[in-house]
Parts: structure tokens; C-alpha cells; sequence
């Protein structure tokens, strides 16, 4: 079926396996590169939206996007110019976002310590934002500062990087490479609740 954008933005089109079933799914297929058995709740991707200020953004990096829900939500607030790439290392993911038609939409298999060679690959310039629902409380150490230190070296100056998690982890993880988040906010209407941590890259990063 097709979904439309908000007004004069582009359409594209979705597909039931975005479902919860399809989420739940995708959990017990690769359990350690899921941070939760269903997608994210509506308040949690506004909670997102609004930290990303994605009206604003012309290039955004979704890491570890899932079924897609939170990749449709995006697309909806992002202007007509825009481009979003997503980095999915789960094969199944990666095929139910390939559903997605938008023409602002790329979808890339692979990991999140590659984004500059990914970046490269779909010639793509620095990010505005990075946006992360990968679990860094699932990562071995090494990755999970690899994936933080990639976020930071291709981030464009003033850019956002975004993560939503329910463990801290990332926070230990990230601030040592870009310094302590700007905010943390806590969703608590979301099953688990979320906390959307916010950095920025300044001029002295």
C-alpha cells in the first residue's frame, strides 16, 4: 500500500513486514543486534524527530533503522532536498527496508564502523545527523568506540549525533571521543523506555 509524505513531499511505500511480528522476528533471528522485541513507540520517534531537528537537515545517517518504522517517520519530516542513509547489519532488516521506495531513501548493508567508506560508496557528503538505535549495550567495547569514533570523524561541523537506548552505555562509550551529551531525555511511553541522548560536533572537536 501507499503511504504519503506530509504535503508536496514525495511519496513511498510500505508493507505490513514493518509490523511488530516482523520486529520480533528480526529479535530472535539476531538477538544481540536488536535493543528491543518491538519497534519504537510514536513518542519516542517524536522525541527523536525533535531532538535530530530533522526539518532542518539535508543529510542523515539511520543506524541500525530495524523494520523501517522509524525510517518512515523520518522521511516524513524531512524536506524534499534531503537524503537519508541507512546502515543495517542484519541481512533480514536490510530486505524489509528495501520495501521503501522513497527517492530520498538509500539502504546499505553493512556496519556502522564503515560510515566513511559507506559514505564514499553512495557519494554522500558529511552528515547533519546521525541517528543510532543501535544497542551499544550489546557491542563488544572495541566496536562500540570504533562505531562512536566513525560517528564523530564523519559528522559534519555543528552536526547532531542522536542515539536512543535503554542502557547507558553509550554514554561511557561516546563521551570520552565527543564529550558529554547536550541532553538526555527519558521516554517513558515506550516499552522499554528510552533514554535520546544528543551530542554536537563543534569546532574544537
Amino acid at each position: 500500500m501507499a503511504e504519503s509524505e506530509e504535503s508536496g513531499s514525495p511519496k513511498y511505500h510500505s508493507n505490513r513486514r514493518t509490523s511488530p511480528a516482523a520486529f520480533l522476528l528480526g529479535f530472535l533471528r539476531e538477538p544481540r543486534q536488536v535493543g528491543s522485541v518491538i519497534p519504537s513507540s510514536r513518542f519516542l520517534e517524536q522525541r527523536i524527530v525533535e531532538a535530530s531537528n530533522l526539518s532542518a537537515a539535508r543529510r542523515v545517517i539511520e543506524l541500525g533503522p530495524g523494520t523501517g518504522g522509524t525510517t518512515r517517520t523520518f522521511l516524513r519530516h524531512l524536506g524534499q532536498d534531503a537524503k537519508l542513509l541507512s546502515i543495517e547489519l542484519s541481512p533480514y532488516f536490510h530486505e524489509l527496508l528495501g520495501e521503501i521506495t522513497d527517492p530520498r531513501f538509500t539502504n546499505h548493508l553493512g556496519s556502522a564502523e564503515d560510515i566513511a567508506d559507506i559514505l564514499a560508496l553512495h557519494d554522500m557528503g558529511q552528515p547533519d545527523v546521525v541517528i543510532s538505535g543501535i544497542p551499544f549495550s550489546k557491542m563488544p567495547e572495541g566496536v562500540a568506540t570504533r562505531v562512536a569514533q566513525a560517528v564523530k570523524d564523519n559528522l559534519a561541523e555543528g552536526g547532531r549525533f542522536i542515539a536512543y537506548q535503554f542502557c547507558r552505555d553509550v554514554a561511557w562509550i561516546t563521551d570520552p571521543i565527543m564529550g558529554a551529551p547536550a541532553s538526555c531525555r527519558l521516554e517513558l511511553r515506550n516499552i522499554p523506555p528510552m533514554r535520546v541522548y544528543s551530542w554536537f560536533k563543534t569546532a574544537d572537536d
